[in-house]
Formats: C-alpha cells, sequence, structure tokens
C-alpha cells in the first residue's frame, strides 16, 4: 500500500519548524530554508547595471546540501506552502523558495499568521494566496539599492581612508546624525539662569518657584538679578492668591511596535537593540511551556502598527474584567503615524493573554521572562482605563511676584494597576490644606544658580526613535544599524551614549562632501516613502533605481578623482616601549585596536589592549582580564600569562560557588544569571 503524500510546509527557522510541526500533525512535513537560500554575491556587486540594474542572484554558499533536500521534500509533496515572515523580507525568501522549487507565481502557495498558535496556523493554511510581488520588488528594490550604494562608496573609502570600512545609504545618514548631535554639544554655549525657590510651613513644609512678574512670566539671569528681587521679597509677605483643582486623566500607551518595543526595553531592561529582538523573535518562534508543549508566545516582532485584532481585543477585555474589575475596561483608539501603511501587521502583543508572566515564569530564561511581561503588560494596558488624577496649582503673591506650588494625587491608579510609567508627572506630591486670601509662613527663600545644558547625546533607544521619527529605516533594520556603526568603529559607547568617533567623522565629513544625498535625512526618509509605492503597487521598482543611478554615479567619479588620501593620526597612549623607547599607540587591527610602537616599522612590539574587570585570579591572585583569541572571540584570562593560564569563556564575577569554592561566572540559564564555572559542578543561581 503506498504511502500518502504529505503536504510541505517551508518555514526561515529550525525552532518555528519545530513549533509548527507540532500543531499541524502528521500530514504535514515541516522543513526550515534556514533564511535566505538566494542572495547577491559577496565576491562582487552581483548588479548587471547595463541590463537595467537587473540583480545577480545565486544560491547562498554553503546551503547547496539543503536546497538539494528542499527539492526532494518537495518533489514527494502533495502540495507546498511557503509560510515564511509575513514581512517584505520573508516574502521575498518565498519568491526565491518558489524559484528554485519551481512553483508556479500564479499559485496560491504563500500561508501568513502573525502569531504562531495552533489556531491561527489552522486556520492559514486554509486561506493560501499568491506571492505578492509588491512586497518582493520593494525587498528587490531596498537590496538593489543597498548594495549599489555599499559596493560603489565602500572601496573608495577603503582605498582613501583605511581598509574594512563601510557606507551604507541608511548606515551613513544615521552616523551623520550622531554627529550632527555631538557637534551641537561641542558648540553648545551655556547660559546662566537663577531659579528663586519659596519654602513654606503648614503642617509640612512645601516648595514653590518663582514664576511671574506682573503676571508676566519671568527670568532670572544672573546672582545680581537674584539678590535684588530676594531683598524686595522679604520687605513683603506671601499670600495665597488663587487655588485651581481640577482632574487629570492620563491614557495608557499603545501597544508595542518593533522601535517602541526596541525603546522601551533599553530604558527599562537595559536590553541593546540586538538583544531585544534577538529574545523577541525566540518568544515569538515558540518557547517550551510545561504542560502545554511549545507555544508561540508573542505576535511577529517586526511591525510599525499599533492595531490590534477584535480578537485580541475582546480576550484582553475578558481578561480585565475578570481579574480587575469592569471599571479597569479602556477604549482607546491608536492610529498609526503613517496614514497608508499597509496594515498587515498587527501591534506586538501576547499571542494568549491568559499565559501570564508570572505563571509560565520557570518555563523562560530570565531574559525571555523581562521582554515577555514588557509585552504583555504594555498590551493589557493599552486595553485599559486611563490613570485619574487631581491636580491642584497653588497662586502665592508677594507683591507683583507670583510664585506657583504644584500638587497631584493619584485617585485612580487604571491602566498603572500593570504598567508604571515612572515619571515625576505620576507620582504622588500632595499640596497641606490652603485656603485662599491665607498669608503662610515662610521658611527658607533662596536663589539657585543654574546653566542651560547642551543636547544629549543618543543612546542607542534615543537613535531609534530618531531614526523612526525621520523616516529612516524599517524595523527590521534598526538593529543592525547601531551594530554596524558600533563594529566599524565609527560610533562607540560611552555607559549608555553614542559618541562619534574621529573616524566617524572623517567618513562623514567625506560623505558630506560627496555624496550628500546618501546622508540626507529627508532623502533617505523620501527613499522609504518610494519604496513604500513599490510595496503597494504604486510604482514600478527599476524606476527607483535609474532615477537614483544616474546623479549618483556622477558623484562617485568626482569622488573618486577629488578625495585625496586621508591620513589617520595613530592616538597616543602615554606607554612608553620597553623595546625601543617610543611612544605606544593605539592602532586598527583586524580584530579591533591593540596597543603598537610608533617606531614601526624598525620595532613591531605589540600589546592588546588590557581591560580589568576587577576581578583576581584563583590561581595566582593577579587581574582578570578581557582579551581577544586569535580568531576575535572575546574571552577572560589571567594578565599574569604565560605564567599563569587561568582562563574563562563566560565573563567571571568576584563571588566563590558555595559547593566547590570556584569562581561563578555569568550564564543565561533558565534558573538565573550565574554558574559555576567548574564544569563538574552544577551550582546556578
Amino acid at each position: 500500500m503506498a504511502t500518502a503524500k504529505k503536504t510541505l510546509v517551508i518555514v526561515e527557522s529550525p525552532s518555528k519548524a519545530k513549533t509548527i510541526g507540532k500543531y499541524l500533525g502528521a500530514k504535514y512535513k515541516v522543513v526550515a530554508s534556514v533564511g535566505h537560500v538566494r542572495d547577491l554575491p559577496k565576491s562582487k556587486m552581483g548588479i548587471d547595471i547595463d541590463n537595467d540594474f537587473e540583480p545577480q542572484y545565486i544560491p547562498i554558499r554553503g546551503k547547496g546540501e539543503l536546497i538539494k533536500e528542499l527539492k526532494k521534500e518537495a518533489k514527494k509533496a502533495s502540495k507546498v506552502y511557503l509560510a515564511t515572515d509575513p514581512d517584505r523580507e520573508g516574502e521575498a525568501i518565498s519568491w526565491h523558495l518558489a524559484f528554485l522549487l519551481g512553483i508556479d507565481l500564479d499559485e496560491p502557495c504563500r500561508i501568513v499568521f502573525n502569531e504562531i498558535t495552533k489556531s491561527t496556523i489552522k486556520e492559514a493554511i486554509k486561506h493560501p494566496r499568491k506571492i505578492d510581488i509588491g512586497l518582493v520588488d520593494a525587498q528587490q528594490a531596498r537590496r538593489v539599492l543597498d548594495r549599489l550604494v555599499g559596493y560603489q562608496i565602500s572601496p573608495i573609502l577603503w582605498r582613501k581612508v583605511r581598509k574594512g570600512l563601510s557606507a551604507g545609504r541608511v548606515q551613513s545618514a544615521a552616523l551623520k546624525i550622531i554627529c550632527d548631535r555631538e557637534k551641537e554639544i561641542q558648540n553648545f554655549v551655556p547660559e546662566e539662569y537663577w531659579n528663586i525657590i519659596a519654602d513654606f510651613k503648614k503642617g509640612k513644609t512645601f516648595s514653590a518657584k518663582l514664576a511671574e512678574y506682573k503676571k508676566k512670566k519671568i527670568a532670572v539671569h544672573n546672582e545680581e538679578e537674584s539678590n535684588r528681587i530676594l531683598a524686595e521679597l522679604k520687605e513683603g509677605s506671601f499670600v495665597v492668591s488663587a487655588i485651581t483643582e481640577k482632574e487629570r486623566t492620563r491614557n495608557p500607551f499603545a501597544p508595542f511596535t518593533t522601535s517602541s518595543m526596541q525603546q522601551e526595553a533599553s530604558t527599562k531592561l537595559n536590553f541593546n537593540t540586538r538583544k531585544t529582538m534577538m529574545v523577541a523573535q525566540q518568544l515569538y518562534e515558540g518557547v517550551e511551556i510545561k504542560g502545554q508543549g511549545t507555544v508561540g508566545l508573542i505576535t511577529y516582532l517586526r511591525t510599525d502598527s499599533v492595531r490590534i485584532s477584535d480578537d485580541a481585543k475582546s480576550a484582553a477585555k475578558e481578561y480585565i474584567a475578570d481579574n480587575f474589575g469592569k471599571e479597569y475596561l479602556g477604549n482607546h483608539v491608536f492610529s498609526n503615524r503613517k496614514k497608508d501603511i499597509q496594515d498587515a501587521h498587527e501591534a506586538i502583543r501576547p499571542s494568549i493573554i491568559d499565559l501570564a508572566p508570572d505563571e509560565i515564569k520557570d518555563s523562560l530564561t530570565n531574559d525571555q521572562y523581562k521582554l515577555y511581561r514588557l509585552i504583555w503588560c504594555r498590551f493589557l494596558a493599552s486595553q485599559m482605563a486611563g490613570a485619574v488624577f487631581n491636580n491642584m496649582q497653588v497662586d502665592i503673591d508677594n507683591g507683583d511676584y507670583t510664585f506657583k506650588a504644584t500638587g497631584s494625587k493619584l485617585v485612580f491608579d487604571g491602566y498603572q494597576k500593570v504598567y508604571k510609567t515612572n515619571t515625576d508627572d505620576d507620582k504622588d506630591k500632595v499640596l497641606p490644606n490652603i485656603v485662599e486670601g491665607e498669608t503662610l509662613v515662610l521658611k527658607n527663600i533662596s536663589g539657585e544658580q543654574n546653566f542651560t545644558q547642551p543636547p544629549a547625546r543618543f543612546t542607542e533607544a534615543g537613535l531609534v526613535k530618531k531614526l523612526e521619527e525621520d523616516n529612516i529605516g524599517r524595523p527590521s533594520t534598526y538593529a543592525p544599524i547601531v551594530s554596524t556603526l558600533t563594529e566599524r568603529k565609527y560610533v562607540k559607547k560611552e555607559k549608555k551614549s553614542l559618541v562619534p568617533t574621529d573616524l566617524g567623522f572623517i567618513v562623514t565629513g567625506l560623505m558630506e562632501e560627496y555624496f550628500k544625498e546618501i546622508v540626507d535625512v529627508g532623502f533617505t526618509a523620501a527613499m522609504e516613502d518610494q519604496l513604500d509605492d513599490v510595496e503597494m503597487k504604486r510604482r514600478e521598482w527599476k524606476s527607483i533605481i535609474r532615477d537614483f543611478y544616474v546623479p549618483f554615479s556622477k558623484d562617485l567619479e568626482a569622488a573618486d578623482k577629488a578625495i585625496e588620501k586621508v591620513e589617520i593620526e595613530p592616538q597616543p597612549t602615554g606607554e612608553i616601549c620597553e623595546i625601543c623607547g617610543k611612544p605606544m599607540v593605539l592602532k586598527m587591527g583586524r580584530f579591533g585596536e591593540f596597543i603598537a610602537c610608533s617606531g614601526y616599522p624598525e620595532c613591531k612590539n605589540t600589546k592588546p589592549i588590557v581591560k580589568k574587570i576587577d576581578v583576581a585570579c584563583p590561581k595566582c591572585g593577579k587581574d582578570i582580564v578581557a582579551r581577544k583569541s586569535k580568531r576575535g572571540r572575546l574571552f577572560y584570562g589571567c594578565s599574569g600569562y604565560p605564567e599563569c593560564d587561568q582562563s574563562f569563556w563566560n565573563r567571571p564575577v568576584d563571588k566563590k560557588c558555595p559547593k566547590c569554592g570556584n569562581l561563578l561566572v555569568e550564564k543565561k540559564n533558565k534558573v538565573g544569571n550565574l554558574a559555576c564555572s567548574n564544569a563538574e559542578c552544577d551550582y546556578k543561581e
């Protein structure tokens, strides 16, 4: 008896395949393409400029056996469904798979879903559609544009500045934003101003700030003005002239988009953008939940939309009413920033609202729990009533001068029951009982000197917010942009701030001079809008490339002729070479910065940059330092090497294992963040 043919379902990742395979059962075979299967070649540009910018796709190196296996499985199958991610990149992967497997583009072979739950997957299988060529062409246009820019400007930077540099259509615009902010900070001239604060005693002490003179806003510029006003005030008395009370409702935030999730995870969890996306991917693809099997915990993680499905809204309302009471139900309408956005995706939300974070905590890693809790609470809060505050403002007059004191008290917590904003505006600040016409008892009054502050440097979260506001890049590109800028040494991180390096300024300066459009925020944003037009089938993708390339090719030719070789002076370290006595300097190598003798090539003395981690070597007591292996992998070893060979792959902490006495190391696991460095010891915390 012949075996019944199965339906083949192809997804991107093995973990996603595992989750979906469990939902679909024995009649289906679910396999993974492991990302893209065809792409432009790495060794050359791969775009036939003379043949109307035709991309020259090839199978990705190392994927030969996988492609052969996919073809074999497709031949055996009764039907092939392509279930890659529901965005431009996912649509392009399906398009390439269709090409390799000989699937007709008129065939309804594409299935899409926004969340990986049993009901959603089974429903998606019932409604296959054709591959969306608008989405594919938008991805092709972005890929070709980025390849034309990167593969033609980067070699100029290699020749004129330093090997290993790169330029990019979105990357270079983002770097200019960071450099422009740093110039603002450098050119900032602080201005002096004074605040005059009065403390009054009425049961308890409360403060008021000088706000007006003759009912007009007042600014105090220097100490002389401050002292003059203080002298006038001491002659008079402080009388309550007006009390205003009103209720203020603070509504919840919209559920997460990719950008707002990255920003909030940075602020509240201290996650960088790459880590946030990695953990969100795990939650989306599925986690083994005790007693329930593999469950996709959140909806798709790359989205610009704040839309929520009616089913999700209903489930949230039921959960809120059952767990908090009907008075906590909200009815908020959230709108997308871009009015013509293709609203295929929902916002990021939990797939199953009943899976409360604390109930499944034991099944998640620490990072998964933190991010899932943030997403779950943000979504639930978005469907709840606003928080209500009772606000009070008191005007206190002394002659022509008016001081103002404000108070606030939370009278109904609403959404803040589950999602705290932690802003000063939302903290209780209760004023004592005061009546109009009352003369207050002054406890103290003084002038405080202040200076205006320069704009803050961008954090990763701040940069993502700025890129989104300026319409630069898309949710899938935010994390790689930041990573690329730091990896290329254009930007360094100081605490949480992004600071452009000298190299970053040099590259931006060259780009501003010779490739103005590439680093122009307006141009980059307009290009994103054109890619959206392609997605919505309002424009043919190659026409964008043609319009872009004619002026760009002239800029390339002019730049190659005009840019002279840039010499970057090595930075002195303050150390002296122990071999020849010349100063040691910082240099850039294949695996990053290192210290070398300025007398090179006569003296070839080099040293790694040693970063202490404030942990003593358990063998010899010397400092443990961060190092890099010959392959560039980070590890931690004794500074006494080669005499002492103690080393760790995971970062050690200054704490010993209570079971065996070895050092503990930072190691992400389902129990906690620390584990014993002794492989034979199972202690974790």
